[in-house]
């Protein structure tokens, strides 16, 4: 089995294919009339990288889609649905940066991370459009894969984030990272 194992590994990175690895299967005699299931997890090989499993997208419940989304609706309220579709991914990618949290709630509800937090304006039920951003964020694969950071040129008060490389502007909020 090893042998195998070591030989299908081999083929992937010289083929750049994929390969599906059991997780957990025990053998045992059925009848023709069983049918089993075996749970499988499918890798992705890139041949500048070890081996990781393709499913580390960003999965996250129903109650944390509801959050974002809220925090979506009071950041970029009247701005265009890209921008909130980049103050969602803003939040994603921060679960993936080892300098934040790593849960949407944690990244959300971080020491005077976002305004809405603070005002209160992040409890209001979003809009439908706030909702579709975060579907958007999710699905397009983070399309603005590095900002870290965003905030309103013409009201923000910090002089740390204007320190932040800006990487686009998207109605009135500069993204950045």
């Amino acid at each position: 089995m090893k042998q195998l194992l070591f030989i299908a590994i081999i083929f992937t990175f010289i083929s750049g294919s994929y390969i599906y690895i059991p997780s957990i299967a025990k053998a045992e005699t059925i009848s023709k009339e069983e049918t089993t299931t075996v749970a499988t997890r499918k890798f992705a090989v890139d041949k500048k990288e070890n081996v990781k499993a393709s499913d580390e997208s960003a999965d996250i419940t129903n109650n944390e889609k509801k959050l974002l989304a809220r925090l979506v609706h009071a950041e970029a309220k009247g701005e265009p649905f890209a921008g909130k579709v980049a103050v969602a991914d803003v939040v994603l990618n921060r679960l993936d940066d080892k300098q934040f949290p790593d849960t949407v709630e944690s990244v959300i509800y971080e020491k005077n991370a976002f305004q809405p937090v603070q005002n209160g304006s992040i409890d209001k039920a979003p809009d439908k459009e706030s909702m579709e951003a975060v579907e958007e964020a999710l699905n397009n694969g983070k399309e603005n894969k590095e900002l870290l950071y965003f905030y309103n040129p013409d009201t923000a008060t910090s002089d740390w984030i204007f320190t932040r490389q800006v990487i686009k502007h998207i109605g009135n909020h500069a993204f950045s990272i």
